[in-house]
């Protein structure tokens, strides 16, 4: 008995080798993309360990995206996920490949941007007279002309405009996947466009009347100019631009130019943004107690006229009334019969109300040989 004891029994494989021995043998076909395990990597390529005792090569042709993730995916034991590209192969061994099973993967991220509304990142690569050819994680897409934002000065060249985006980055939105026919169409102007939109909504949320903001001036119009202040465009009206007059909106900014500007108002349920640049400068007013005084003579220039008097710009700062009784010593029924629009005159300061920014001017009482000047009262 102890001799029958003695005898060492057979080794019983364990559970994991009868579940590995009991499951169907893997069947491998070409365009599978399947997990695998590296086990060696050489000059020859990649081998690759597919489960079930099945292997496979990735050759270095077909491993040329590993560069842009980095080496981890070929060291020993790392999981790698590769594409049947000959499932029979050479030597048993099946020919795989690294690169195809990445084009997949974008193949179908790009499919679910496309479903979700989402956006990607690409580098431009090339382009022709259609659009940009852009580079998607080692797949090329294309984005059509209409769909870029290009700088193009007048009488500029598109291709050039083109030439020098080579290399550079861009948010993309996804327009059209068409994984057949090899076609991926994507667009910067969705994406820049739903980007303003978001900076829009968040800006309108946090932007108060009384502040400063930056900008850049996007527009002019024969009334003001449009200002970009950072996902809105606000408009300085041109009665906004200067406390001086201005007859054109190019004589106070350009297209272009970054500018300083004050909220006026904000009318969130409209969406419109009241803009001023006079308002980040000293008002006439202010310097007007030190610069004018009672019976002090001025230059001014006659602006406008109303039955009761003309309304004139004293020294190119304030806006001064010659009431109809101060336009001359005769009786006359209408400034028009003394003064035109445009009219530069010599004037007496006949009364002083800076508190209610009012000016009281005289024609008649330019000449007073004796100094002295009959003082107006205002209301």
């Amino acid at each position: 008995m102890a001799e029958l004891s003695s005898i060492e029994k057979p080794l019983q494989p364990s559970m994991a080798e009868l579940l590995d021995q009991a499951a169907p043998l893997q069947s491998l076909h070409r365009g599978d993309i399947v997990e695998g395990q590296v086990m060696r990597c050489d000059s020859d390529g990649i081998l690759v360990s597919i489960g079930h005792k099945l292997e496979g090569i990735i050759p270095a042709r077909e491993m040329r995206l590993l560069s842009r993730f980095g080496q981890d995916q070929s060291q020993v034991g790392a999981t790698v996920l590769v594409y049947v590209l000959d499932p029979a192969g050479v030597e048993g061994q099946a020919i795989l490949s690294l690169d195809k099973a990445q084009g997949e993967e974008v193949w179908h991220r790009l499919q679910q941007c496309a479903e979700a509304g989402q956006g990607v990142t690409g580098t431009i690569v090339g382009f022709n007279r259609g659009g940009a050819v852009v580079d998607v994680e080692g797949l090329q897409a294309f984005v059509p002309l209409s769909q870029m934002v290009l700088s193009i000065q007048a009488g500029g060249d598109t291709a050039e405009a083109l030439a020098q985006r080579v290399g550079e980055e861009v948010s993309l939105k996804v327009l059209e996947v068409n994984r057949r026919r090899g076609r991926a169409v994507l667009s910067e102007r969705a994406m820049l466009r739903e980007q303003r939109e978001e900076q829009r909504e968040q800006l309108f949320g946090e932007l108060q009347e009384g502040e400063v903001r930056k900008g850049v001036v996007t527009g002019i119009s024969s009334f003001g100019a449009f200002v970009d202040i950072g996902g809105a465009d606000g408009l300085i009206h041109i009665s906004e631009l200067s406390w001086s007059p201005v007859s054109s909106v190019e004589e106070v900014v350009q297209v272009s130019q970054e500018v300083e500007v004050y909220i006026l108002r904000v009318d969130r349920e409209h969406r419109r943004i009241a803009l001023s640049l006079r308002q980040l400068s000293p008002t006439p007013w202010t310097q007007a107690a030190q610069q004018f005084a009672l019976g002090q003579l001025v230059s001014g220039t006659v602006t406008k006229l109303a039955d009761f008097g003309a309304f004139t710009r004293v020294e190119e700062t304030v806006e001064g009334l010659i009431h109809v009784s101060e336009l001359s010593d005769r009786h006359i029924r209408h400034p028009r019969e003394v003064v035109q629009v445009g009219d530069s005159l010599t004037l007496r300061i006949v009364s002083l109300d800076l508190e209610r920014h009012r000016i009281g001017l005289s024609l008649r009482q330019v000449e007073d040989p004796e100094g002295k000047f009959e003082e107006s009262k205002t209301d």
